[in-house]
């Protein structure tokens, strides 16, 4: 062993951990990551961004589509609060992520120095684990342990401290072993359990989502619903664990459910959740299952003890990984399989009837683009969304094909789909890569456009510009009906910017023009945009914007 400084023996731990990408912002208080970062740019390459809440998110998505840790530096004080909103999405969403803080250096701490924060006490409620690296000998082991912790139980954020001073000093220190997630697998008298539930149940179903999935777990959870004759319904935001064209789908559970599902999944008297935590965009506001002892039988698999029993008590806490548990139930014969068939029949025509276009108020029909950009996009593709109503129009009518297909947060964060589509194209640049983007969502991290373009990542935005904060105008109609107040949007040329960035840029006035517009933007070979010019009374895919507002006049006191 050799004396290397502090960010050296950083760069070489990160390496040793299979690290390959990086995302991040520069600053003064990690000059000698940067430094270290130079000599091994060919096999972890950095991204430079444009904020640290862009590269947050990106080191976010980078977690989701990988399961290993994604990876941010930033830098004090402003850096980090900058970053906090990807930590906070982190944590909600389940994703493995390690962020990496600029700090003072030790002969400069607890005087309130220039940028100075207490890390620890900044994130110590949202990471799973916030902690200072104070001796540079110490590296290997704490960004060991944070790999571990991030992926394992149930995954999360981590946040790491990195004084000057330490990444400056100099150590003799061996590089740390390559670590893995912790396992977690069911014991017999649990699948036994399990088989004995189900034996006695006349309407199953099966729910999923969380993380620690991977190709095997989603293949198996396939032969699970196949072999067992069961319907699937995906949580919030996870809808690509089971192939959304598979006959036994039956939607997903979140935003704006489908009411047929809702009413399944209160009525189940067997629901089998697999991954998911139950929060509170799955369960309607903890109303589709009652907590804290549901109507249903509930059999709650998570790889977290922490989770089980958290907020419901479930009739059978499971402790596995989706993988070890399907694995499980998979080597044993189907339990009875005929009995369901024609309850996961009808549950996936539920679904096929909730996809039927309905009329829409102005020139552009989203039911149609979102329609053909089903039938149009590879089965590979991969496809961003941020939070807004914009995005209902995704969630019920594409159907996801595969795992890692969708990237959007749990935690209804706005500004995720733009980062989050240029992680996604670093990760699989051969991958069709889309961001789908309302015009207030886009604006909040529409800067990392320059970071797709500098790194000649040829993501497909698009943005649906209605001229409003949607979301908060369909609420604010429904309960304060014709006060508009603090939700209009004044909005750029979306394509104009673009080419000012350096992409390719197209506008779309009518359905028709999408198609062509979308075609050019792909074979453009570069970041390309798409802007969207959206009817404002086409608020909802249920209620045009005139319907609310009488629904909301209808509702007051003493009605109109």
């Amino acid at each position: 062993m050799t004396e290397r400084p502090g960010g050296e023996i950083l760069v070489a731990s990160l390496l040793a951990q299979g690290a390959r990408l990086a995302f991040g912002v520069p600053g003064e208080s990690y000059l000698a990551v940067l430094d270290a970062l130079h000599d091994v740019r060919d096999r972890l390459r950095f991204v430079v961004c444009r904020q640290e809440g862009g590269a947050a998110y990106m080191a976010e998505a980078f977690g989701k589509l990988t399961g290993t840790p994604g990876l941010a530096f930033v830098t004090r004080g402003p850096g980090a609060a900058n970053a906090a909103i990807g930590i906070h999405t982190a944590a909600q969403d389940s994703t493995p992520m390690i962020v990496f803080v600029g700090q003072v250096g030790g002969d400069m701490v607890d005087r309130e120095a220039f940028q100075e924060v207490d890390y620890r006490r900044m994130f110590g409620g949202v990471a799973k684990w916030a902690a200072q690296i104070d001796r540079a000998e110490r590296i290997p082991e704490y960004v060991a342990h944070a790999y571990r912790l991030a992926m394992s139980g149930r995954p999360g954020p981590v946040v790491l401290a990195l004084p000057e001073d330490v990444l400056t000093a100099r150590a003799a220190c061996a590089d740390p072993p390559r670590v893995a997630a912790v396992p977690a697998a069911p014991a017999d008298a649990d699948i036994a359990a399990a088989r004995a539930l189900l034996a006695d149940a006349q309407a199953p179903l099966v729910l999923v989502g969380g993380s620690r999935w991977d190709e095997d777990a989603c293949a198996a959870l396939a032969a699970f619903a196949e072999t067992q004759g069961l319907p699937v319904a995906a949580a919030f935001r996870r809808q690509d664990l089971f192939d959304n064209r598979h006959p036994h789908y039956a939607g997903d559970v979140g935003i704006a459910v489908n009411p047929r599902l809702a009413a399944r999944v209160r009525d189940a008297d067997v629901l089998l959740v697999i991954g998911e935590r139950l929060g509170e965009m799955t369960t309607g506001g903890y109303t589709l299952v009652a907590a804290p002892v549901p109507r249903q039988r509930l059999v709650h698999v998570h790889p977290s003890p922490d989770e089980l029993g958290r907020v419901y008590q479930p009739a059978l806490p499971i402790c596995a990984t989706p993988g070890a548990f399907l694995a499980a139930m998979n080597a044993q014969p189907p339990v009875a399989p005929d009995r369901w068939r024609a309850h996961t029949r009808a549950i996936n025509d539920d679904f096929a009837a909730w996809r039927a276009p309905r009329p829409v108020p102005g020139a552009v029909d989203l039911w149609r683009i979102v329609h053909w950009l089903d039938e149009r996009l590879p089965a590979d593709a991969i496809v961003t969304n941020g939070a807004g109503n914009y995005t209902t129009w995704l969630h019920r009518l594409y159907r996801y094909r595969g795992l890692h297909a969708q990237l959007a947060p749990y935690s209804g964060a706005m500004g995720y789909a733009v980062p989050a589509a240029i992680a996604a194209k670093a990760v699989h640049p051969a991958r069709t890569v889309v961001s789908w983007n309302g015009d207030g969502c886009f604006l909040m991290n529409g800067q990392e456009l320059a970071t797709a373009v500098q790194h000649s990542l040829a993501v497909l935005f698009v943005v649906i510009d209605n001229g409003m904060y949607g979301t908060i105008r369909m609420h604010q109609e429904r309960n304060y009906p014709a006060r508009v107040s603090g939700t209009d949007l004044v909005n750029p040329d979306f394509a104009a910017l673009a080419r000012a960035y350096g992409a390719h840029g197209e506008t779309v006035l009518r359905t028709e023009e999408f198609a062509p517009a979308f075609e050019r933007a792909l074979a453009a070979g570069r970041p390309a945009l798409v802007h969207v010019k959206a009817d404002p009374q086409a608020l909802t895919m249920g209620a045009s914007l005139a319907a609310l507002r009488a629904q909301g006049e209808a509702a007051r006191p003493g009605g109109r």
